[in-house]
């Protein structure tokens, strides 16, 4: 396995993360407890979950996630050995805290205390923002529009109630998701001026259908040493090439939630996979590790967040830091992205 650094500390994570967001819908405990022994076993020591967790959000699935992890950790006292992230969801239906926004003082902490009790620990690593509380352009909205309407919390006091949690030991560092360039620019403006939390990551999508990270986020990331947590870094699955030519394979997440995995059914988007599969199999690659490879080696990417339902796609994913991409390999990938610029954004 290979590591680099959490932000501006000492901790080192594994270049790939385990993702969770299956367990409790697509994956059952036993299957949960199997991917965490293997991935743990193979150096992989950075998971990722969050409290809306499993996905789709569902009221009657909210935490189910953070239950199965917890138990876990309970069932086999391992929770030193891992570095754990979380998130607080962002403005939401009624059946979390009543709906709205969430970052303030109140619905935080009971975030917080909720996650902590179902992980069954004491502290969480890497405490996230899910996604922003204002009006902006995240989940597959490319443009930004904007808008005056809503209120969100400010980030004075976001940062000041996420200092709380860290002086009392619920959690150690703080990171964002599903972020702009601004928003940001804005914390670690704040962070700096108020000596306040720094937000050490940002968890936004980033593959090779969606390079859109690269565009203004890239910079800051290694300048201000805030790097990336790739999420969806196959695409909902599209990258494994196990869609193409109008295949649905049996339980897969098209196959069990079609209409909420419209992300990345787009134009354009299958010939980008086609072209992208050539490569692969032009230089006897699997499409998925070469997919999964190409994000880790980014001087940007922190680490890469995978999501697998099987064991044999977990076992795939996590050798994918085994292969070597040549200067070829990689001069062939852009030369796709220039012919079919983010086709998924």
């Amino acid at each position: 396995m290979n590591y680099k650094k959490l932000g501006n500390t000492d901790l080192d994570v594994s270049t790939i993360c385990l993702g969770t967001m299956t367990w409790g819908e697509q994956n059952t405990q036993t299957e949960g407890f199997e991917q965490m022994d293997f991935a743990l076993d193979k150096g992989v020591n950075f998971w990722d979950t969050a409290e809306i967790y499993s996905i789709p959000p569902r009221e009657e699935t909210f935490g189910s996630t953070e239950k199965i992890i917890g138990n876990w950790f309970e069932q086999t006292k391992k929770r030193d050995k891992v570095i754990l992230a979380s998130k607080v969801c962002g403005p939401m239906r009624e059946y979390v805290r009543g709906g709205g926004n969430q970052f303030g003082k109140k619905n935080i902490k009971e975030a917080l205390e909720g996650s902590l009790r179902r992980l069954k620990t004491d502290y969480i690593d890497l405490y996230q923002l899910h996604w922003p509380e204002r009006n902006t352009n995240f989940f597959g909205k490319l443009g930004y529009e904007h808008s005056e309407d809503g209120e969100w919390t400010k980030f004075e006091d976001i940062l000041e109630n996420l200092k709380k949690f860290i002086e009392q030991g619920k959690i150690r560092y703080v990171g964002l998701s599903n972020e702009t360039p601004w928003g940001l620019s804005k914390f670690l403006e704040i962070s700096k001026k108020e000596n306040l939390p720094r937000m050490l990551s940002v968890q936004n999508p980033y593959n090779l259908l969606n390079r859109t990270y690269e565009v203004g986020l890239a910079e800051m990331s290694v300048r201000e040493q805030a790097g990336l947590l790739a999420y969806s870094p196959l695409a909902c699955g599209y990258l494994s090439g196990k869609y193409r030519n109008n295949q649905l394979p049996e339980k897969s997440r098209l196959a069990l939630h079609k209409d909420f995995w419209t992300r990345y059914n787009k134009p354009n988007s299958d010939k980008a996979i086609d072209a992208y599969y050539k490569i692969a199999m032009k230089h006897k690659l699997d499409l998925a590790q070469m997919s999964l490879k190409f994000l880790e080696i980014q001087p940007f990417v922190t680490s890469v967040i995978i999501g697998a339902t099987t064991m044999e796609q977990l076992k795939t994913n996590i050798e994918s830091v085994n292969i070597n991409l040549t200067n070829e390999i990689i001069n062939e990938i852009n030369e796709i992205q220039k012919i079919y610029p983010n086709p998924c954004p």
